[in-house]
């Protein structure tokens, strides 16, 4: 539930400065220097693919940022997938984002260059965008029926209200009131960093050359549900007839996961729900090409969100379920089909990776097409011939490849980042196994620092990732960078402890019920490890860091070992009781540990943190966002003075305008400089920011000034 490297919502990376389009020139003649906390920031953070269903192009969205102003802005970018050529075809100074393809060839998306989010299209060979949609409420997200003369979008709207122009007023009156108290009668109230209200998300079918609106799901339905769906929880029917779509209708979402599949006719009829029978999660519809199946993903258990997601159809004339992937012991994230019908193409975690696969319909014959780096968004040309997805590895920032579908010849079409990463040295990593708890194989990653000596000794810096089913992969993190760990003169590891996922899923439910217990014994048996077998590894000068459920670790950590010169502390969950008092999705800690605090109190007392203050001993930096609501700050705050009353070095970094990850660009540096100052210092290395070459052990110049409750990421937790 908490953050993960692996999180589906995570797996999206960040965009380059606009000024970064094609490579530039080798990379061998230019002088290479070592990754800065601006640099990260002028890197391509590529996401949000589309193919286009009748031509051998790819619609992709870059965002870029500004450390300057402290904001950022997407744009649109088109490739030609036989020539291998990018161009950018939105500037505005407002974001575009959500590429779809319409029936006569033109682009759609979502921009709110007029203000609220509206749909918007563009020629490919050139003109001014044009607005389709010209709505008082802005759209979140949206599909365009095959015929191009309709679209399905998701619009919050007030569920009593019957027409746009009642909502506007509604909308308007809310914000002008001076009265801004909350009446809350029942859980959910806030998710994520958001606070709830009456307003609930609606599919709204929209006739594009005039027409009024018409509301598919009226009354107190949300669709998508407030967590755990998919990439896409929308999708037309071939005919344009029907529209699927993932809701949570039950009285208590905050406590279960029962996401359900729904149909409903555009022209009359209420919402059919399609999987009714089954109390997990299902999330994810699309229509097959034929119309024949309606494909999503399925959990089987209720109440565990890390259940393994399969690949499932379901017949719309028979209306059975078929379990595609069951041979496979990997969740899928998501998918899409091949144009033919015959193939869907997927991606899953898989052994330190996220891997692109193919599966065979109806009979599930599944083959694995692309195995190295962490892979994602695959989709299959109009002919069939090729997938085109976005890649990455632990070097190399997103961007735009294509695959043949036999899984040979892989090659990169966008090239967004290549100049800036020429530019820069990168550490060289490797895979790591050794034996952990139960005598089980533990994989990790080690990565050594730029200008490497294996005859000098380097301090370790163990990461721990978040999830807690989450799992550190060959990726290009746009957060909790491994290069970037390691640029102070750090060995970093980074061990995928059990629980985490893209192992099986025995291997991912072995952490539920046991948070302290096989994870704790992992990481200390890989500090071991990589201090024993790696004679550049100073085994006396070790720190560790992590967030969400990493940072739990890190405070179970320092009441059970004094082995950290060391620790970061971020978003980390620190009293189990109080969490679940103050935790949004109550699903997640009671199938944790095993029911509520009241009625099964065993294990949120055996893995408190809170529980071992007498045991602090090692300097901590606590980091918090103000908007955190899965793991509410004052979780930090409580870790903070337990510190401070125990006398423990420590300090505190607050972010009024942060949430469960920090991403306004000076607010990330100030993250960085903080983080690497407080691990260098300790480590005894030499360090000046911005990311300038270190040098001897000793102080490092240009101490970052220390910020204790100044004003100023667990799911995934």
């Amino acid at each position: 539930m908490f953050e993960s490297a692996f999180n589906s919502r995570a797996l999206t990376i960040v965009a380059v400065a606009l000024a970064l389009t094609l490579s530039s020139g080798p990379a061998s003649a230019k002088k290479k220097r070592v990754f800065s906390v601006e640099d990260l920031y002028k890197v391509g953070r590529v996401s949000q693919l589309a193919v286009a269903p009748n031509d051998d192009l790819a619609a992709f969205a870059v965002k870029t940022f500004d450390m300057k102003t402290n904001k950022n802005v997407t744009h649109l970018w088109i490739a030609d997938l036989s020539s291998g050529k990018s161009r950018q075809i939105t500037n505005a100074e407002k974001s575009d984002w959500a590429p779809r393809w319409m029936p006569d060839g033109r682009l759609a998306f979502l921009s709110a260059r007029s203000g609220k989010p509206q749909i918007w299209a563009i020629h490919l060979d050139g003109g001014e965008a044009v607005q389709l949609t010209d709505l008082p409420l802005g759209i979140d997200n949206f599909a365009v029926a095959p015929n191009g003369e309709h679209v399905a979008a998701v619009i919050s709207v007030f569920p009593k209200c019957e027409t746009m122009k009642c909502n506007d007023r509604k909308a308007q009156a809310k914000e002008s009131d001076k009265v801004k108290a909350r009446v809350i009668d029942k859980l959910l109230y806030r998710i994520w960093d958001t606070w709830l209200d009456e307003r609930r998300g609606h599919v709204i079918w929209i006739p594009l050359n005039g027409g009024e609106p018409r509301d598919l799901t009226p009354g107190d339905m949300q669709t998508p549900p407030h967590d755990l769906g998919g990439h896409m929880d929308l999708s037309i029917s071939p005919d344009g007839d029907e529209v699927v779509f993932t809701s949570n209708t039950t009285a208590n979402p905050a406590w279960n996961t029962n996401n359900d599949i729904f149909a409903v006719s555009v022209l009359s009829g209420e919402p059919r729900n399609l999987t009714a029978e089954h109390e997990g999660c299902e999330a994810e519809p699309i229509y097959s090409p034929d119309g024949k199946y309606i494909s999503y993903l399925a959990m089987e258990r209720p109440g565990f969100e890390a259940d393994r997601k399969t690949l499932m159809l379901y017949d719309r004339k028979s209306k059975k379920r078929i379990p595609l992937t069951d041979s496979l012991d990997r969740s899928v994230y998501s998918y899409s089909w091949a144009p033919n019908g015959k193939n869907i193409v997927f991606y899953a975690a898989d052994l330190g990776r996220v891997s692109l696969y193919k599966v065979s319909v109806p009979s599930g014959e599944v083959k694995k097409l692309v195995d190295k780096g962490v892979n994602s968004s695959p989709q299959v040309t109009s002919d069939g011939r090729k997938i085109v997805y976005l890649g990455q590895n632990m070097s190399s920032p997103t961007e735009v490849y294509t695959v043949k579908m036999s899984g040979s010849r892989i090659k990169q079409i966008s090239h967004i980042n290549d100049d800036l990463m020429g530019r820069i040295e990168m550490g060289n990593f490797e895979d790591i196994e050794y034996k952990g708890a139960n005598g089980d194989k533990i994989h990790g990653f080690l990565l050594k620092p730029p200008g490497f000596d294996p005859k000098k000794k380097y301090p370790l810096l163990m990461l721990i990732h978040g999830g807690p089913q989450g799992a550190f992969g060959d990726s290009f993190h746009p957060r909790w960078n491994m290069q970037m760990f390691a640029t102070p003169g750090f060995v970093v590891a980074a061990v995928n402890f059990h629980g985490s996922v893209g192992y099986g899923q025995d291997f991912t439910d072995s952490i539920s019920g046991d948070w302290g217990g096989k994870p704790y014994e992992d990481i200390m048996k890989g500090v071991d490890h990589v201090t024993e077998t790696y004679s550049f590894v100073d085994g006396d000068n070790v720190s560790a860091a992590g967030a969400s459920y990493g940072g739990y670790m890190v405070n179970w950590i320092m009441g059970h070992t004094d082995r950290f010169r060391s620790l970061v502390s971020h978003d980390g969950v620190y009293e189990l009781v109080s969490m679940y008092g103050s935790t949004e999705e109550l699903w997640f800690p009671e199938w944790e540990n095993n029911g509520t605090p009241w009625d099964a109190p065993e294990l949120y007392e055996k893995f408190n943190p809170a529980n071992h203050v007498k045991n602090f001993k090692t300097p901590t930096l606590v980091i918090h966002g103000e908007h955190d609501y899965r793991v509410p700050y004052t979780q930090g705050l409580q870790l903070f003075t337990a510190l401070q009353r125990q006398g423990v070095e420590s300090r505190l970094i607050f972010f009024p305008d942060e949430t469960h990850f920090v991403q306004k660009p000076q607010n990330a540096r100030l993250w960085w400089n903080s983080v690497l100052g407080w691990l260098a210092d300790h480590a005894d290395l030499k360090w000046t920011p911005p990311g300038k070459q270190f040098g001897k052990k000793g102080k490092r110049k240009g101490k970052v000034k220390k910020i204790a409750g100044r004003r100023g990421s667990f799911r995934n937790r």
